[in-house]
């Protein structure tokens, strides 16, 4: 027999060193009796802080919060540009009169009412866009139609319709609102996989309940995504409207404080205003949205 052969034969037999029973080509060096162990490598401090994001954000909050201070003090201008600690001392002094939660609550109640009603109508036109096709022909018509113009631009028409109210105000924001949802929406469910659905069929779900069980779930990152948009939209909207509408009914909202501030000359209330209306959009993107998706698109496993 050839050597090679034979050392094939020596090292399939049990107990030599370097053997591999089943596998004879395979070699290795004998470890019997030896321990594997396991290293961990300490994170330093700032490796630990770095991983939290909040904290990440909460630093440059603080960098943007000492340039606006450090601009503010070289421009020593309090009509052009006021300092942060100016700011912040009359956001406090708005709040403790009363006068910057007054106006929050005033532009929230018709936030929420326009917004509300516009994921309503929203979720009307997705579902007649999904049960026809009629209504799918409809919906892009009408999205292509109306998502590009303001809705600001409609202000001018809604005083003339609905007066000097509420009524306007809302008006506006539920345009701002529903194509931004319905076009999320409906491209989510459009995106939804036949293996998915052909799931569901099998399942025997049929109409609402093949909806809300199989398409919201697998379509709700483009949902969500939908909803910060129209969220977005509706908070800008209804703030410019506000500094129209407050000069027309004298309206309380945050749009009409800064407007009235502003022709007080007190600058300092007017930033007061807008970081007001920035900390409002930050607390709902961030808290809010960033709740819901925790509790649904990360619970559930269907990040896109």
């Amino acid at each position: 027999m050839s050597e090679p052969v034979t050392r094939l034969r020596n090292m399939a037999e049990p107990g030599l060193p370097g053997s591999s029973g089943d596998r004879p080509e395979i070699f290795h060096d004998d470890v019997t009796g030896g321990e594997l162990t396991v290293t961990e490598q300490k994170l330093s401090w700032f490796e630990m802080l770095y991983r939290e994001a909040w904290l990440r954000k909460l630093v440059i909050l603080a960098v943007l919060a000492g340039i606006w201070e450090i601009y503010g003090r070289v421009l020593n201008n309090d009509l052009l540009f006021p300092t942060f600690t100016a700011t912040i001392g009359a956001f406090f002094s708005g709040l403790t009169d009363g006068t910057l939660p007054a106006a929050a609550w005033g532009s929230g109640k018709v936030l929420l009412m326009g917004y509300g009603l516009g994921i309503a109508l929203a979720s009307v036109l997705t579902a007649l866009a999904i049960a026809s096709r009629i209504g799918t022909d409809f919906l892009e018509t009408m999205t292509s139609m109306f998502n590009p113009l303001p809705a600001i631009a409609l202000l001018p028409l809604a005083l003339i319709w609905f007066g000097l109210g509420n009524g306007s105000l809302i008006f506006v924001l539920v345009h701002s609102v529903t194509w931004a949802i319905a076009l999320n929406t409906h491209s989510g469910f459009l995106g939804v996989s036949r293996t998915l659905k052909m799931v569901g069929r099998n399942y025997g779900l049929k109409g609402p309940s093949f909806i809300l069980k199989i398409l919201i779930p697998a379509a709700f990152p483009s949902i969500l995504t939908g909803l910060k948009i129209g969220w977005a939209f509706a908070w800008r909207t209804l703030i410019a409207a506000e500094l129209v509408f407050g000069v027309s009914s004298g309206s309380g909202g945050l749009g009409w404080f800064i407007f009235e501030n502003k022709n007080m000359l007190d600058i300092p209330k007017v930033f007061a205003g807008l970081l007001t209306v920035i900390i409002i959009g930050l607390v709902v993107e961030n808290l809010i949205f960033r709740t819901i998706e925790r509790l649904t698109i990360q619970r559930w496993g269907v990040q896109h």
